[in-house]
């Protein structure tokens, strides 16, 4: 079993800083490739570009639960709300709500 975790390309968990723009704010995130992969399908299952799709969430959740304490940990545990929604990795396809 571990070998389907173990095996994976290096190329998933390796880490990519990303510089955008955070509701006019310049900043920079780092994620891992997968992670990225998984926003950039979210990204344009929704018509946005990433940065868009970012600035968007980032703005939904101050107006619900105000600054997030850890936001990288939030755009991660989004990519598994995504994929747990039935998209598998790799497919664009339409959210269940």
């Amino acid at each position: 079993m571990c070998d389907v975790f173990a095996g994976q390309d290096p190329h998933r968990y390796a880490l990519t800083t990303r510089r955008l723009r955070i509701n006019g704010q310049s900043t920079s995130i780092r994620l891992e490739n997968a992670f990225w992969d998984i926003l950039d399908q979210i990204a344009a299952h929704d018509g946005l570009s990433t940065p868009a799709f970012i600035s968007q969430l980032h703005s939904e959740v101050l107006s619900l639960r105000g600054e997030p304490e850890n936001f990288t940990s939030l755009l991660r545990t989004a990519c598994i709300v995504f994929i747990a929604s039935g998209v598998r990795p790799g497919a664009v396809a339409a959210v269940a709500e």
